[in-house]
């Protein structure tokens, strides 16, 4: 029976567990950002809003990305249950802090991840996680950025930062030419 459960897939419960937890925290991460770009279009940020929704999209492809690789590995891919997140914030600077507080758990995660694929000896999956590192050094850099920037900027001009946020790429970094 082990033999048949081998050839099943090569990925161990182990990495199959925590590969299934980083898919519901991408989604939780999706589900946040959908939350934060309504809070934005309600509050006339409309470049935030935008920027917000692209995030929420991403988030989710991440998930995706996740999701595919254990199907495609013969694994068990869960759909995950998504709790209820927070809609309305204090302020554009709530919000960015919000932000960076999900985009560190995310890191913490993925490192996790990597930890048990290390100790699990699979390779493929660590390989597979390394995209998802570079993207976290991405997406943490710009949520410090902009949060820097809101403590920079005067109160009735936080318009500045949300117009820069409409021309957000990760192939270039907007906030470099300052």
């Amino acid at each position: 029976m082990k033999d048949l459960e081998r050839l099943r897939t090569l990925i161990k419960q182990p990495v199959e567990l925590v590969l299934n937890q980083q898919i519901q925290l991408e989604m939780v991460s999706s589900s946040k950002y959908l939350a934060m770009a309504g809070w934005c279009d309600r509050n006339g940020y409309d470049h935030s809003a935008g920027f917000f929704y692209k995030q929420s999209e991403e988030e989710r492809e991440h998930a995706m990305k996740l999701f595919h690789y254990l199907c495609d590995q013969g694994a068990t891919a869960y759909t995950p249950e998504i709790p209820a997140v927070v809609q309305e914030f204090d302020s554009l600077r709530s919000v960015f802090e919000t932000v960076l507080e999900q985009e560190i758990t995310v890191t913490d995660s993925i490192n996790r991840v990597i930890g048990v694929c290390r100790r699990e000896s699979d390779y493929a999956t660590e390989e597979l996680m390394k995209w998802y590192v570079k993207e976290q050094v991405e997406e943490e850099y710009i949520a410090r950025r902009c949060l820097e920037l809101i403590d920079q900027i005067p109160a009735d001009q936080i318009y500045y930062l949300d117009k820069k946020l409409a021309s957000v790429t990760y192939d270039e970094n907007p906030f470099d030419e300052e």
